[in-house]
């Protein structure tokens, strides 16, 4: 690696882990958040909804946008955005200006991480040294969304919530400064038209997707709102589907999606996403409401699980290297992080069983992102530059969607068993209900493991066919 390599490698992952911590360092001050702008309880998940919502909604809008116009405008725009946002949402002082500050942040995400992912495929070449790039991005990423909740945390304790917002001004303009000096151009086509209702029918039917299945950890799965939405969502989803088959110049070109590395890459990648972060849910839940420690002990705790996914990401390379291919990778993360998510089932409700849980989680962590690191190389390797913004897009939309619906299923799922032993002692329910959830989350991802290892062959096999 060249030391402009090197530079550009800083520069990126620095972007990319302020945009993780972002996810969820808000997540931690939301009760004092709601207390000082009068937030109704039930409306206490829209400041973290609100940023998945736009970020998830656009994120394949602005990858193409960036093979279009370059992914370093599309990347520079984006800085911008984070840093005003970040600006105005640390000195708002109601609910509404707060939520239109996260909205804004959601779409700074959207525009960044898919170019920014671009960038970095384009400056390194196919092969070890990208390998290892996008190792180290997926240990930012995983390591961002841990960090995030531990500084949330030691921010509000100690400062105010609003440096949750302030936090990112310093760092926003940094990167605005050094961007141009490092990233002389971008990936970019020799023009084209942006696929206008295709990004309409796509990023509505995205949003409408997400808000249901968020409302449904609200509400529950029968409520009115949550059906009215996910049956908008598929709808509009099936439209943006066929309007893709007749556009001249498509927003996802069919040629690309019916990749088997970009579609089993992909769903590798969402299962991979949904445990983890489902994981840390439920954990939260389980030293709270069981074990019985505080918030900030319990965020501290989270530290072991930003070693592993650190360690992760600088190790998963060389498994590729070891194993031959990305798919190995992914599909032995998602294996390992299945069983040791699933043996959590065990847990009981003394606090001798901390020791034990938070190495399953360590060890859940470190299969994560070397998942991650197999899902990003197999869902973006084979592609020509001028198609990263869109693999990229791709790629990104999957980590939005599935951070985003992985808490409110496995939080459905924990809910209705507390419901279903509501006559006996509460602790012994949330227990039962958190035990059934983690169970149901590690067999989801050894599924998914089975059959990425059953329909995605290695790119030997593929080629020789």
């Amino acid at each position: 690696m060249t030391k402009r390599q090197t530079l550009i490698l800083l520069l990126l992952l620095g972007a990319q882990f302020t945009l993780a911590v972002d996810f969820s360092i808000m997540n931690v001050a939301v009760p004092v958040i709601g207390r000082e702008l009068d937030f109704a309880t039930e409306n206490l998940q829209w400041i973290a909804t609100a940023f998945a919502l736009s970020a998830a909604g656009f994120s394949l809008l602005f990858g193409r946008i960036a093979d279009i116009i370059g992914a370093r405008k599309v990347f520079l725009a984006g800085l911008v955005l984070l840093t005003l946002s970040s600006l105005a949402g640390g000195l708002v002082d109601a609910a509404g200006p707060l939520l239109a500050a996260r909205v804004a942040q959601g779409l700074a995400t959207a525009m960044v991480t898919p170019a920014g992912l671009a960038l970095l495929i384009t400056s390194f070449p196919e092969g070890p040294l990208r390998d290892r790039a996008l190792g180290l991005n997926g240990a930012m990423l995983s390591a961002g969304f841990t960090c995030g909740a531990i500084l949330g945390g030691l921010l509000t304790d100690t400062l105010s919530w609003r440096w949750g917002f302030f936090i990112n001004i310093p760092i926003g303009i940094l990167l605005i400064v050094v961007t141009p000096m490092l990233l002389k151009g971008g990936s970019r086509t020799t023009g084209g038209k942006l696929d206008i209702p295709g990004a309409v029918s796509v990023s509505a039917g995205l949003i409408a997707l997400v808000y249901g299945i968020s409302a449904a950890g609200q509400y529950g799965w029968g409520d009115p709102t949550t059906l009215i939405s996910l049956a908008v969502g598929v709808v509009l989803l099936v439209v943006f589907g066929f309007v893709e088959l007749n556009a001249a110049e498509p927003l996802a070109p069919l040629r690309i999606l019916g990749r088997r590395s970009v579609t089993w890459g992909n769903i590798g990648g969402a299962a991979t996403f949904i445990g983890f972060t489902a994981m840390i849910f439920l954990l939260t839940l389980y030293l709270q409401e069981v074990l019985g420690y505080s918030a900030i002990a319990t965020g501290l705790t989270f530290g072991v699980l930003g070693v592993g996914a650190f360690l992760g990401g600088v190790t998963a390379p060389r498994w590729i290297g070891a194993l031959g291919s990305s798919r190995a990778v992914l599909v032995a993360g998602l294996l390992v992080q299945g069983i040791t998510v699933g043996t959590l089932y065990f847990a009981g409700d003394a606090r001798g069983w901390l020791y034990g849980v938070l190495a399953l989680a360590f060890l859940s962590s470190y299969a994560h992102v070397a998942a991650i690191v197999g899902f990003m190389v197999t869902a973006t390797s084979g592609l020509p530059n001028e198609q990263q913004g869109l693999a990229t897009g791709i790629t990104t939309l999957t980590q939005q969607i599935s951070i985003t619906i992985g808490i409110p299923i496995m939080s459905a799922i924990a809910t209705a068993r507390i419901r279903s032993l509501s006559d006996g002692p509460v602790k012994d329910a949330t227990l039962s209900g958190i035990n059934l959830a983690i169970l149901v989350n590690g067999l989801i991802l050894v599924g998914v493991a089975l059959l990425v290892a059953l329909f995605l062959r290695n790119r030997r096999t593929t080629a020789r066919h």
